[in-house]
């Protein structure tokens, strides 16, 4: 909260002076050997908001419910000098200094083997490993398809999803982890957002943000009542990455923020995955810039797993079931595709494809008028089975 000193400088501080007490402690010349004299002199004072902040703080804490198995409150802080702290952060660059967590607070010791012994509690006798989701925020449908499924057999397998709770394949990702959820008593899924945890951005997400906190948890490193700026979503990022084993880009345009995500991924020597679409897709090409620089090319929930070495306990479908996401398959792979939807494709759905295509394209290919076409698209399109996008185009959607 003092003004200028930001996290860089504060780490600084806390390796000259040790605890945050100490540093306050200290006369401006001792400071001044460590930070401008600017900075020293502002440490000198309280800042305006201090005491403000403290008091929504200790409300926020005191409106926590204790876990009934861990004993702990539902909403903590951790800072870097806790026991608690995540290992994985400690490691980047510029971990946060302080990690605010509303929910299943074991769950982030639990990522890290090293700390976590310390403090596990029956029935918590198992580190989880997490597993990073990210996408553009305009996704196409089979986009959210393949995120809710790939979230949903992520954590069938016992992995955490960890998103970032935004519109579009965040939101997929952690609906698809809590749908697949094994044991109500742990969490399957981390959402790291970028506003203070008193707030939910976009608003759309309230409900969502609810569940969460129900069966996962909630983590920012932002104060509470820190509004929704711009420059704190593509910051959050780093902990997105590190908190995981690899980070798997569903969808991203060539300047997506996601790609963000997975240069820090790379940066953190963790792995990086991502699934192809369309070449004719804008949605696609980050994607298929990251597999050009060795990202790792995912079909299925299977190739992630086998990447990371992970056994499936409890075994998930067998991998014939398991949703595909080439958006161009082979003509003799179409059958195993349909087999794994459990959809009879007719002659419309097979013309269709799996790229947005026009309606006018669609009546040079069945040779059906406009009109036919038209009913039956919307009779598909109720059903679930096509998407209907800007530009009078349509799509397969392929569910898992």
């Amino acid at each position: 909260m003092t003004p200028g000193v930001g996290n860089q400088h504060a780490r600084k501080l806390l390796t000259a002076f040790g605890l945050p007490q100490a540093i306050f402690d200290q006369p401006t010349l001792a400071l001044k050997h460590v930070v401008s004299a600017a900075m020293a002199r502002a440490l000198q004072a309280i800042p305006d908001e201090f005491d403000s902040q403290l008091q929504t703080t200790w409300l926020w804490l005191q409106a926590g419910t204790i876990d009934a198995i861990t004993g702990q409150n539902n909403r903590i802080f951790l800072t870097l000098a806790d026991a608690r702290y995540p290992v994985s952060l400690l490691n980047i660059e510029d971990p946060p200094l302080v990690l605010y967590l509303h929910g299943h607070v074991d769950l982030i010791s639990r990522l890290d083997p090293q700390v976590a012994d310390a403090h596990r509690k029956a029935p918590y006798k198992h580190a989880k490993n997490g597993i990073a989701m990210v996408c553009s925020r305009n996704p196409t449908p089979q986009g959210l398809a393949n995120a809710h499924a790939f979230g949903k057999a992520f954590t069938e397998a016992g992995l955490v999803v960890v998103s970032g709770l935004a519109l579009g394949i965040d939101g997929a990702a952690h609906e698809g982890a809590m749908e697949g959820q094994q044991n109500s008593n742990e969490g399957c899924t981390i959402a790291v957002i970028g506003t203070g945890l008193d707030r939910v951005y976009p608003s759309k997400h309230l409900a969502l943000a609810h569940r969460i906190v129900q069966q996962g948890l909630m983590v920012s490193e932002f104060p509470l009542g820190t509004p929704p700026l711009p420059a704190n979503f593509p910051k959050r990022n780093r902990i997105i990455s590190a908190l995981s084993l690899g980070t798997l880009v569903v969808k991203a345009a060539v300047k997506s923020g996601s790609l963000i995500t997975a240069r820090l991924a790379n940066e953190q020597g963790k792995e990086v995955f991502a699934i192809p679409g369309s070449i004719h897709s804008t949605q696609s090409r980050g994607c298929h810039a990251l597999l050009k620089q060795g990202a790792k090319l995912v079909e299925s929930a299977q190739d992630v797993l086998e990447e990371l070495r992970l056994q499936l306990t409890p075994p998930l479908v067998p991998p014939s079931k398991i949703l595909k996401t080439d958006e161009n398959p082979a003509e003799d792979d179409i059958t195993d595709i349909t087999d794994i939807t459990d959809i009879e494709p007719d002659d419309l759905v097979k013309s269709l494809g799996y790229d947005p295509v026009s309606l006018d394209a669609l009546v040079a290919r069945t040779g059906w008028d406009a009109a036919t076409l038209q009913v039956r698209l919307m009779e598909l399109e109720l059903d679930g089975q096509v998407a209907r996008l800007p530009g009078g185009l349509y799509q397969r959607v392929v569910a898992g």
